[in-house]
């Protein structure tokens, strides 16, 4: 047996009969052929090839919440990334699920957001004419926008992992998929807290009582009561969730984010700027086409011009959106030499 095959004959001795086995993947968009020294399973090495890839990099200069925060601290897409991966696979090894599986899925869950976070949404929504969603991009970006056009080819399970993620309409198909989505819940709403209150917005007193007597009163308590409990209740009935206390009071404190947070004007005072970047800059690459970069150049043939540009400026980090619309809009300043 190869390596890869003792590993994968390993997770049918270790792992649930509920588990995503990688031998038993739905395969990729374009067969591979097995290599005779490969050792990694299907999902490792998409956990891999999602982590060498340029999305993937960006994500350290794409907005969380605060746009443009003065400080060292506060996360970023790549450090929340980070943090759904490692909750995810907590949650996944200890309800003996196929952690591989779930850190590919986290890893690539978020590398279609736009600059400057969810107002680069709503800009290319209103741009676009149709609702741009962040999941469906991050499956855009794998499928179709990594290395040069070809994607990254990654399993069916991965895929359609990153594209339920979020997505009312469509639940991943497997528990680790179901647990990176919830995992994902739990690290933004506890580590926006964080950045929240480092940002003057908010104190521990602030969060209400009913929710602190039940998830804790410290982002290590609230973070462990969640995992906890999703293990636990998921361990003794046999279905993936939560009890419907702490459920109830994650989503308590969720809408409690969202008033007191995530519509705050001095979070998201600089939003309309934000948009008005963002769309300036579409509306100058559908003007001239010919300034897209030259690796976009050949998906004006098939894709159509808006796509493209959509695609462009999606992948964009907020410093580089910043830097074009300063290189296009704002005059540079020159010296008269006598």
């Amino acid at each position: 047996m190869t390596i890869r095959e003792e590993l994968e004959w390993t997770e049918h001795l270790c792992l649930s009969e509920r588990a995503q086995f990688s031998d038993a993947t739905r395969g990729r968009p374009r067969p591979e052929e097995a290599q005779e020294n490969d050792v990694r399973t299907c999902y490792q090495r998409d956990s891999d090839r999602i982590l060498h890839s340029k999305s993937f990099r960006r994500l350290m200069h794409k907005t969380q919440v605060f746009l443009q925060p003065e400080g060292d601290h506060y996360r970023t897409r790549m450090t929340h990334t980070l943090e759904v991966a490692r909750i995810a696979r907590t949650i996944t090894r200890a309800l003996r699920l196929n952690e591989d599986l779930a850190e590919a899925i986290a890893f690539g869950h978020d590398l279609g957001h736009t600059p400057f976070g969810h107002a680069g949404e709503v800009a290319l929504t209103e741009v676009m004419g149709e609702p741009f969603r962040h999941n469906e991009q991050s499956l855009r970006v794998v499928d179709v926008l990594e290395k040069d056009g070809q994607g990254l080819n990654l399993t069916y399970e991965v895929r359609m992992g990153i594209l339920g993620h979020s997505s009312h309409s469509r639940m991943p198909e497997t528990l680790e998929g179901q647990i990176v989505r919830k995992s994902d819940q739990i690290a933004y709403i506890n580590h926006d807290i964080d950045d929240a209150m480092r940002a003057g917005i908010l104190t521990n007193d602030d969060i209400p009582r009913e929710i602190s007597d039940v998830l804790g009163e410290t982002h290590r308590e609230r973070i462990n009561t969640l995992v906890t409990d999703m293990i636990f209740h998921s361990r003794g009935t046999g279905e993936l969730g939560m009890t419907p206390e702490i459920e109830q009071t994650m989503q308590a404190l969720r809408q409690f984010m969202f008033e007191r947070v995530y519509k705050n004007p001095v979070a998201k005072g600089e939003e309309s700027k934000a948009r008005r970047i963002l769309q300036e800059l579409y509306t100058y690459y559908i003007a001239h086409p010919e300034a897209l970069p030259q690796d976009f150049q050949p998906q004006l043939t098939f894709e159509g011009l808006p796509r493209v540009v959509c695609d462009y400026i999606a992948g964009m980090t907020d410093k580089y959106a910043m830097y074009k619309y300063d290189e296009l809009f704002i005059p540079t300043g020159w010296q008269v030499r006598g």
